[in-house]
């Protein structure tokens, strides 16, 4: 199969370069490190093995991109609006299977109203990896991918995705999508916001007696909204599991952090809001982690530069 990649960063660029380093035909869509990329290739420093693509296939524009079989979209969730209707276009002619491996809740619901006729599948990713230098992904730990149907028609095709990943050594499964969505949010939603809210890493959050209780009532939070929801195969032993995978990371800052960090807008609307008003037409609140969505809300306002 053919490949596209749009966001080559943390996510995109690990997952498309371990297609690639296997074989398989991968086209990244790059900006910012266009340049740099082109002239020393792409590197991915792992803890399941470093490897580097000396001349990946890579692309300023994806008018200039061939079709292709799959499309990842691994763009931040607040780049949606503003790029997918010109990025994703020209690609969609060939009638791709899109894997959006975005952050939160609704995100295909919205895209699938940006392109009502595409086929999508939603992509969760438990990994530790972050991209700070051009051309450079720094894989720390896991890197399985949970994958849910949500529109895909072509199930030949869906099932080829799967198998080309497990080919590539990356873990990949087919889930449940309402399942598989509500479960990252499990993890997502305490981690993200705490670690921009008190400034600090998972590790950290975990030591604390304090932060480790709430980072849990948090979890327990979202298992009871996605119970309320009708989500089934979901109660506190997930929360606890997620407990113990998070103490066996290295210390990590997810995304959310680094976004913060780094001065660039931060993924509230998919991570919170939506999954928080939700749950409330269900008839169920989420007190504590509403109160992190308005912390994280007047942090990012004040956080532009």
């Amino acid at each position: 199969m053919k490949y596209a990649v749009i966001g080559t960063g943390a996510i995109g660029a690990y997952y498309g370069a371990k297609l690639a380093y296997a074989g398989n035909d991968v086209h990244f869509l790059l900006h910012s490190d266009y340049d740099f990329v082109k002239e020393n290739g792409l590197q991915i420093d792992s803890c399941d093995g470093s490897f580097h693509l000396s001349d990946p296939n890579i692309y300023h524009s994806t008018a200039d991109m061939p079709a292709c079989d799959v499309v990842i979209v691994a763009l931040k969730t607040t780049n949606n609006r503003r790029l997918l209707p010109s990025l994703l276009t020209t690609l969609l002619q060939s009638q791709p299977l899109v894997l959006l491996i975005q952050n939160g809740i609704g995100v295909e619901a919205d895209v699938q109203a940006m392109f009502p006729e595409a086929q999508l599948a939603a992509g969760l990713a438990f990994i530790c990896s972050a991209k700070s230098e051009p051309g450079r992904v720094n894989h720390q730990c896991y890197g399985s991918i949970n994958i849910g149907n949500y529109s895909c028609r072509d199930s030949a095709r869906f099932a080829q995705l799967i198998a080309g990943l497990n080919e590539a050594g990356v873990k990949a499964a087919e889930v449940d999508y309402r399942e598989a969505r509500w479960k990252k949010a499990v993890w997502n939603m305490p981690f993200n916001g705490m670690t921009v809210a008190l400034n600090t890493q998972t590790d950290r959050l975990l030591a604390n007696e304090a932060t480790r209780q709430l980072i849990y009532d948090q979890m327990l939070e979202v298992i009871g909204a996605a119970q309320a929801l009708g989500v089934k195969d979901l109660d506190c032993t997930f929360a606890d599991k997620m407990i113990e995978s998070t103490l066996q990371m290295t210390p990590y800052s997810p995304s959310m952090k680094l976004d913060y960090d780094f001065h660039r807008p931060m993924e509230i609307e998919y991570i919170y809001t939506h999954p928080i008003a939700e749950a409330r037409a269900a008839g169920f609140d989420m007190p504590k982690l509403a109160m992190l969505e308005a912390e994280l809300r007047f942090i990012d306002e004040n956080n532009k530069v």
